[in-house]
């Protein structure tokens, strides 16, 4: 059986486990906008083509052609910066916020140093083709091509920012105004409660998803083999098992039960061993074909679950 890494204690409960030893971040961008609602005027012309009333018209033009390769090569990497941070965090009930393990600190700066980084060399090979791209949409917008929609250079038009986000309530109020900081307190208190029940949710979702999948695959077809199915069917899996024992703090038993049965599957077997060895396949199949009428049941029980949290 897999053994949970970086446990808590086992006497604090999971919301003291998440404040006990997970950091908040949050991640940002400043992109700019390739896009830019006409005018007036503008709507007023295109409506006179259909016969309709330019204030009932809402039209949009693109600044820049979002397929160059330049241009994809920086959204590229947002997407993998979002996708990143997602997969080391746990959702937190505050926008734009996520939590991320203590010990897990400086490799998140040092993976966001990279990706930062990463980001300029895009944004350079960009900006080197920008008047390429730019007279390109002096072609297409013809007369709606406006030279004052476009900046100079996009270098400092797309960037990447992280930081830590306190929290906790100020010291300060302790002293000041305690029925203040005891409200906070309490009010916190409910943010992590609420973040406990929002990553055990997406942990049930997501897994279950990736149970459903694999166990689709390997349910034998009308010749009785496991269809065919991209190694990423498992690994995907696995990488998800992993990053559950790294990043759960235990509120659900049941959960946790299912991923050590699902891990004790998967764990040291190939996607290449699932096709070729049919009792193998169609025994880890209908095993987790078990693990996923299980999860099926925690996502029917989630609205009640939801309801007992807030008025706890």
């Amino acid at each position: 059986m897999a053994e949970f890494t970086n446990s808590p204690d086992r006497d604090a409960t999971p919301r003291e486990a998440l404040e006990a030893n997970f950091l908040a971040t949050r991640v940002s961008f400043t992109w700019m906008g390739v896009r830019r609602a006409l005018d007036a005027s503008q709507n007023a012309d295109i409506g006179q083509l259909f016969g309709a009333e330019g204030k009932f018209l809402s039209s949009a033009k693109k600044l820049l052609d979002t397929k160059h390769t330049a241009y994809r090569a920086v959204s590229s990497i947002k997407s993998q910066v979002v996708s990143w941070w997602k997969s080391i965090s746990l959702p937190y009930p505050e926008q734009g916020i996520r939590l991320i393990r203590q010990d897990d600190l400086d490799s998140f700066e040092q993976q966001m140093t990279r990706f930062r980084e990463q980001l300029d060399r895009a944004v350079d090979s960009l900006d080197s083709c920008y008047w390429e791209l730019k007279q390109n949409a002096r072609l297409q917008l013809g007369s709606l091509y406006n030279e004052s929609d476009y900046p100079e250079s996009v270098k400092g038009a797309f960037l990447v920012d992280w930081s830590l986000e306190n929290v906790s309530p100020p010291d300060y109020l302790l002293t000041l105004r305690p029925e203040l900081y005891e409200r906070e307190v309490q009010r916190i208190r409910g943010q992590f409660e609420a973040a406990v029940a929002m990553a055990e949710d997406a942990f049930v979702k997501e897994m279950q998803k990736l149970v459903a999948h694999l166990a689709d695959r390997l349910k034998g077809g009308e010749n009785g083999k496991p269809q065919q199915f991209a190694d990423s069917t498992v690994d995907n899996l696995k990488d998800f098992l992993e990053r559950f024992k790294h990043l759960s703090v235990k509120s659900n038993t049941d959960l946790e039960n299912l991923v050590v049965q699902a891990d004790g599957l998967v764990k040291g077997v190939s996607a290449d061993a699932l096709r070729n060895y049919e009792d193998l396949g169609s025994w880890v199949g209908q095993q987790m074909e078990e693990i996923r009428d299980n999860l099926d049941g925690m996502m029917e029980d989630q609205p009640r679950r939801n309801i007992i949290r807030r008025n706890k």
